[in-house]
C-alpha cells in the first residue's frame, strides 16, 4: 500500500530528497531491477492522488518529480555519445475538436530531446500524459506509461553508440481535457517540425497487455517496425477499425498528432479490466508486474528500432496505403499491404465460387435449388435469432434487470447466450424444419451436412466480398474463415463420404479449422474485453441489447462451420430440449433478481458510476438583474440502470426529483453534459467557492457590417465551459476561437471548453452576432458560463460529503462543486 502524505509533506520531500535517493535502474535487461525502479516511479506519481489539470498535484508536484528524474538521467549520461535537452512548455491556444471548441492557457508539457551530440534533423516522438480525471489516481491512465518512459529514456540515453535519429519524450499534463497539451506541443513547439512519427501510450483499462489498436495513417513501415522489434506483440487492425469508427466513446492524443501534426504513429493502450478505468480503483497495486515488463520490453525495442531506421528520415517516401495486421496468440505479427490483402481476398472468393460452381454439375440435379433453400433457411434462422435475442433483451431491461451480467465471470458470456440471447434455439429450429423437409425428399443426413457446410462457405464468402469492396482491412477475418474450411474440406472430401469414418473426419476437420477459430476466439475475447466495461459507461440505450447482439453474432459465427455436424446425428430434439431447459431456468433466475450488476469486492470491483455536482444556478435578465437562482445536488447515472439500485438505500434520490431539459437555457440549464433520462436534482444550500467566477462584458459595439461585437473577460477555476445560444433570427458570424468560424455543437448551441494551468491570466474572448430583424424581449443571445472545482478546498461541501457517505460501497460517485451563470444580451 502507498503511504498517504499531505501536500506539504510531499512538497518538502521533493525538495529535500537528493537525486540519487531514487536510482533509476539501468535498462529492462535486468527485469527485477528495472521493474523495481518503474514501480517506484509509478507509486511516487500516484502518491499525490488525483492530478486534474490546474491542480498543484499536477502542475507542481508531478512536474517537479519528473524534472528531478530527467535531470538525474541527463547527469549520468553526460559522458555518453548522446545528449539530453529538457524544455518545460506552457502552451496557450484553441481549436475545433469533436464538434465543439476547446481552449486552453498555460497547460504543462515536459519535452525531453535525446539525440546524438552532433545533432539530429529527424525526430521520433514518444508520448504519455500524467494528468488524470477528477477523483482517480490514474495509475494505469496514464502514470504507468510515464514511469515506463522514464526507464526507456534512461536506457537509450546510456547507449554506448550514438543514435541515428533523435527522439522526443513528451510527458504531457493535459490529455484528459480534450488532448490540449499534445495540441500545444505539435502546433507550437519548435521541435515539432522535426517529428516524423510518434508512439502514443494510453489506457482504456487497468493493466493487462498493451494493444496496438491504431497505426498510420497509410504508413505500413510503422507496423512493420513493430512486427520486427516488439518482443511481446499484441496488435489488431480490427481494433483500429472499431476505434476509428467511434464505436468506443473515447479518444487519445493519436488524433491530435495525426490531424494537427500530419504525422503517422502507433497508438498503444492497456485494455484489460476497464470496469475500474477512471475510478478510485485505478491504483498501482492493480497493475501486474507482467504488464509493466511487457510494456517496457516492447516500447524500448520498438523505439530503438525506429530511431535507428532509414525510414524515419523520410517517412513520406514510405507512405503507400493501409496495412492488414494481426498477431497470432501474441507470438508473431502478420502484416501485409492492404492492396495485397485485396488480391488474396478476391482469389479466395473466386476459388470458393469455382468450388460451388463445380458442384452445380453434380449428378444430383437439384443442388442449386437445395443450396438456395438451405441458404434461405440459414438467413431466416439468423433473423429469427436476432429478433428473438433483441426481444428478450428488451424484456430483461423492462423487468428492471438490466446489466445483470456485469459482475459475472467472463462478462456473463454463458448466461448472456442462454438468457439475454437464447440464440441457439431460434437458430436451430428453422434449420431443423428445413432438414426434415430434405429428409422427407430422400436426402441423406450426410448430404444435408455437406449442404450446410456449403451454405456457411457461401455466406462467409459474401461477407469477404463485401468487406473487401468497402476497403475494410478486417476482411482478413472472413478470408481466414473461408480459406481454411475450404482447404480442409477439399483435403478431407474422401473421409466425409465414407461411412464409419465420421469420428476420424470430425477430428481432422477441427484440426484444419484450428487456426482461424483460435484467432477468431482471440478477437472475440478482445471485443468483450473492451466493449463490456464500456457498456457500464453508457446511459443512452439499453446495454443488454448491444451485448445481446454481439453475443448472438458470435454464436452464429462460431457455429457456422460446425452446424453440419449436428445433422450427422439422427435427431436434434434432445439438443433443443436441453437448450430450452437451460434457457428457461436462467431466465427465471434473472427475473428473480439472482444476479446483481455491481460489487465492491477488492479482488475485482465492478462499481456503478455516478457523478454528483453540488451546483448553484443563477439566471440574469437583459438588465443584468437576477431573474432566478437555485442550488442542489445534480446527479447523473453513468449507466442505463439509473437510480433503481440507489433509491432503496438513499430514498431521497427517486423519480420525483428527476429533471428535464430547460429548452430556453443553453445546455438545458445545467453545467455539464447529461441526458434527459438520467438527471436527478436534489435541492441543497447554495455553494460559495472561495474562487468564484468573475464574468464581465468589457464592450458591446456595432460593426460596419451590421453585426454586434461583444467582448468578455472571465476569471475562475481551471475548468470552465462557455455555452452560446443565439435566439430566433440571430446568428453568430465570427469569434475569437479556433479559425474564427463558429461551429455549432448542437442544433442551435455552441460549446467552448476552457482549461488553464497555474498563474494564467484572465480569459478574454469576443464574438460577433448578426442580430434578428426584430429583437424580442429576451434579446439576441443567451450566454452561460459554468465552472467546475475538481480539486482543493472548493471541491467539497458539507452536503456533498454527507451524500457521498450514504452511497453503497459498490458505487463510485465522482463528485465536485460547480456553478452555472446565464446572461442575456
Amino acid at each position: 500500500m502507498v503511504e498517504k502524505l499531505t501536500l506539504n509533506d510531499l512538497a518538502t520531500a521533493l525538495v529535500d530528497i537528493p537525486a540519487v535517493s531514487m536510482p533509476i535502474p539501468r535498462i529492462f535487461a535486468d527485469s527485477l531491477y528495472a521493474l523495481s525502479g518503474t514501480r517506484k516511479h509509478l507509486e511516487r506519481i500516484t502518491s499525490v492522488g488525483p492530478r486534474p489539470v490546474g491542480s498543484r498535484e499536477n502542475e507542481v508536484l508531478t512536474v517537479n518529480f519528473l524534472l528531478e528524474q530527467i535531470e538525474h538521467i541527463k547527469t549520468i549520461s553526460a559522458s555518453g555519445p548522446n545528449s539530453v535537452t529538457v524544455d518545460v512548455q506552457r502552451p496557450t491556444g484553441s481549436y475545433k475538436f469533436l464538434g465543439g471548441i476547446t481552449s486552453y492557457c498555460k497547460v504543462s508539457n515536459i519535452a525531453v530531446r535525446l539525440e546524438p551530440k552532433a545533432g539530429a534533423q529527424h525526430l521520433m516522438l514518444a508520448n504519455c500524459h500524467f494528468d488524470t480525471v477528477a477523483n482517480s489516481p490514474g495509475a494505469s491512465d496514464d502514470a504507468v506509461s510515464c514511469a515506463v518512459m522514464l526507464e526507456v529514456l534512461h536506457s537509450l540515453a546510456n547507449l554506448s553508440t550514438p543514435l541515428r535519429h533523435g527522439v522526443v519524450f513528451l510527458f504531457n499534463g493535459a490529455e484528459e481535457t480534450m488532448q490540449q497539451a499534445s495540441h500545444g506541443f505539435i502546433t507550437q513547439h519548435p521541435w515539432a517540425k522535426q517529428v516524423r512519427a510518434f508512439i502514443n501510450l494510453e489506457a482504456v483499462g487497468v493493466g493487462g497487455k498493451e494493444l496496438v489498436f491504431q497505426t498510420g495513417p497509410e504508413n505500413p513501415w510503422l507496423i512493420q517496425a513493430y512486427k520486427h522489434a516488439a518482443k511481446h506483440p499484441f496488435a489488431s487492425v480490427v481494433g483500429q477499425e472499431i476505434f476509428q469508427r467511434r464505436l468506443i466513446p473515447s479518444d487519445t492524443d493519436f488524433r491530435i498528432y495525426r490531424d494537427f501534426g500530419n504525422i503517422p504513429g502507433i497508438d498503444l493502450a492497456f485494455i484489460e479490466n476497464g470496469f475500474i478505468y477512471h475510478t478510485k480503483y485505478d491504483t498501482p497495486d492493480r497493475i501486474l508486474t507482467d504488464s509493466i515488463q511487457r510494456a517496457g520490453d516492447n516500447i524500448l525495442a520498438v523505439l530503438k528500432h525506429l530511431v535507428m531506421s532509414e525510414e524515419l528520415a523520410d517517412s513520406s517516401e514510405y507512405r503507400h496505403g493501409n496495412t492488414v495486421f494481426f498477431d497470432l496468440l501474441g507470438m508473431v505479427v502478420v502484416a501485409y499491404p492492404a492492396h495485397v490483402g485485396t488480391i488474396i481476398n478476391y482469389i479466395t472468393a473466386i476459388a470458393t465460387f469455382l468450388y460451388l460452381f463445380k458442384k452445380c454439375f453434380h449428378p444430383r440435379c437439384c443442388y442449386v435449388k437445395e443450396l438456395a433453400c438451405a441458404t434461405v433457411a440459414v438467413i431466416l434462422s439468423w433473423l429469427v435469432t436476432l429478433l428473438t435475442v433483441i426481444f428478450v433483451a428488451f424484456v430483461v431491461s423492462l423487468m428492471g434487470r438490466s446489466m445483470f451480467w456485469y459482475d459475472l465471470p467472463l462478462y456473463g458470456f454463458s448466461p448472456a447466450v442462454n438468457v439475454t440471447q437464447g440464440s441457439s434455439m431460434p437458430l436451430l429450429t428453422p434449420l431443423t424444419l428445413c432438414v426434415c423437409l430434405f429428409l422427407l425428399q430422400g436426402v441423406r443426413h450426410l448430404e444435408v451436412g455437406e449442404l450446410y457446410f456449403d451454405v456457411s462457405l457461401l455466406l462467409w464468402c459474401g461477407a469477404l466480398v463485401y468487406f473487401t469492396a468497402h476497403s475494410l482491412c478486417s476482411a482478413y477475418v472472413p478470408m481466414l474463415m473461408v480459406a481454411f474450411p475450404l482447404a480442409t474440406k477439399l483435403l478431407l472430401a474422401r473421409e466425409f463420404k465414407l461411412r464409419g469414418k465420421e469420428t476420424r473426419y470430425s477430428v481432422l476437420y477441427q484440426l484444419g479449422l484450428a487456426l482461424p477459430y483460435v484467432h477468431f476466439m482471440s478477437l472475440i475475447w478482445l471485443v468483450f474485453e473492451i466493449f463490456t466495461p464500456t457498456l457500464g459507461r453508457i446511459n443512452t440505450y439499453p446495454p443488454d441489447v448491444v451485448l445481446a447482439t454481439i453475443v448472438t453474432f458470435t454464436t452464429l459465427f462460431f457455429s457456422s462451420f460446425f452446424l453440419h455436424f449436428i445433422y450427422l446425428a439422427r435427431s436434434t430434439k434432445w439438443l433443443l430440449a436441453g437448450l430450452g431447459t437451460v434457457f428457461t431456468v436462467l431466465l427465471l433466475l434473472v427475473s428473480c433478481g439472482m444476479f446483481f450488476p455491481y460489487t465492491a469486492d477488492p479482488s475485482g470491483p465492478r462499481p456503478k458510476r455516478v457523478s454528483i455536482q453540488h451546483t448553484t444556478r443563477i439566471v440574469h435578465g437583459l438588465d443584468g438583474q437576477v431573474e432566478s437562482r437555485d442550488s442542489g445536488l445534480w446527479i447523473n447515472s453513468c449507466d442505463y440502470t439509473g437510480m433503481q439500485h440507489i433509491t432503496p438505500i438513499i430514498p431521497e434520490i427517486n423519480d420525483t426529483i428527476k429533471t428535464n431539459c430547460q429548452e430556453d437555457r443553453p445546455f438545458c440549464g445545467f453545467p455539464w453534459f447529461g441526458s434527459d433520462k438520467n438527471n436527478w436534482y436534489l435541492p441543497a444550500p447554495e455553494v460559495f467557492p472561495k474562487s468564484p467566477v468573475e464574468f464581465q462584458l468589457l464592450s458591446k459595439e456595432e460593426t460596419k457590417w451590421g453585426t454586434v461585437r461583444l467582448t468578455f473577460e472571465v476569471k475562475g477555476p481551471s475548468h470552465m465551459s462557455l455555452y452560446l445560444m443565439p435566439h430566433r433570427g440571430a446568428s453568430l458570424s465570427s469569434w475569437w476561437f479556433g479559425d474564427g468560424t463558429p461551429q455549432l455543437y448542437l442544433a442551435r448551441e455552441y460549446f467552448i471548453f476552457y482549461t488553464h494551468g497555474l498563474d494564467a491570466p484572465a480569459w478574454n474572448f469576443w464574438f460577433q452576432i448578426q442580430p434578428p430583424n426584430e429583437e424580442g424581449p429576451e434579446g439576441m443571445i443567451s450566454v452561460a458560463i459554468s465552472s467546475h472545482y475538481y480539486f482543493g478546498e472548493d471541491q467539497r461541501t458539507v452536503q456533498l460529503d454527507d451524500m457521498l457517505q450514504r452511497f453503497p460501497k459498490w458505487a463510485f460517485p465522482s463528485s465536485w462543486v460547480s456553478t452555472y451563470h446565464m446572461y442575456r444580451y
